[in-house]
């Protein structure tokens, strides 16, 4: 199917590996230029991000810092003339329970996870606004911003933040520049057995979800690509909810009726 993203120009913000790399592989596939970065240079043994010979563009760069966003940027229109969306994917959060560690832990994993995201669509709409076709703004969220999110609770706070955020910014950056977000659920990626254990430990977490399986990071870039395009011209302000149906309700497996049984 073309999404009319063929020449577009893509920043995917941490696209190097994970469901980043499965978002910057879908743009690719759909003729995008891709531009992704991350705050550590890339490793010269890493798996690369490819699509049919075509590779993306790596750019180091910290995305809490306004500078180093601002140089990113305009890097980025520079060499390529323009930025037509970008998705906010670089984030994440270590395990670590509320009561154990400092505000300091806290105010960092907010910082990537909110206040980094807005950083970057602010300098991505001074572009976007200029431009004749405007441009796109994705945040990846998580299902950890609508539900309890024991052990990552800063994290989760900070993604229902960007759910609100993004509807915010949809109003005000309206009509020139769409935003949306991407409520993400479970995702096996080349990190999942630190969270899961062997193969057997994952095929029985994908085994809870409705649809059978964790998601791939392609299906979450499939989504991306989609409300990138336009396809999506009608759709801003909107959560896409990407979890394979979600969680089966705890009360269920404890329940003793015939059906259960």
């Amino acid at each position: 199917m073309d999404l009319g993203l063929e020449g577009k120009v893509v920043l995917v913000t941490g696209g190097v590996r994970g469901v980043g790399a499965g978002i910057s592989r879908a743009f690719l596939r759909a003729g995008a230029t891709v531009v992704t970065c991350a705050r550590r240079p890339r490793e010269e043994d890493a798996e690369p991000v490819e699509v049919d010979g075509r590779s993306i563009e790596f750019v180091q760069c910290d995305v809490r810092d306004p500078e180093q966003v601002q140089a990113l940027i305009d890097g980025i229109v520079d060499k390529h003339g323009r930025l037509d969306t970008v998705v906010n994917n670089a984030g994440g959060a270590p395990f670590a329970m509320a009561a154990d560690v400092s505000p300091k832990f806290h105010a960092k994993i907010v910082e990537l996870n909110l206040l980094a995201p807005l950083l970057i669509s602010q300098i991505a709409n001074e572009v976007m606004q200029k431009q004749e076709d405007g441009g796109s703004i994705v945040m990846i969220s998580s299902v950890s911003g609508s539900r309890p999110s024991p052990g990552t609770a800063a994290y989760g706070a900070a993604k229902a933040g960007i759910d609100s955020l993004a509807a915010s910014l949809s109003v005000e950056w309206a009509p020139k520049v769409r935003v949306n977000s991407i409520i993400v659920g479970l995702v096996q990626t080349e990190m999942s057995h630190l969270h899961y254990g062997d193969e057997a430990g994952i095929e029985a977490v994908g085994a809870t979800v409705p649809l059978g399986r964790m998601a791939l990071p392609e299906d979450i870039g499939n989504c991306a690509t989609f409300l990138a395009s336009p396809l999506a011209a009608y759709v801003s302000g909107s959560t896409l909810t990407v979890h394979g149906g979600g969680e089966r309700p705890a009360f269920l497996a404890a329940a003793n009726t015939e059906e259960n049984k």
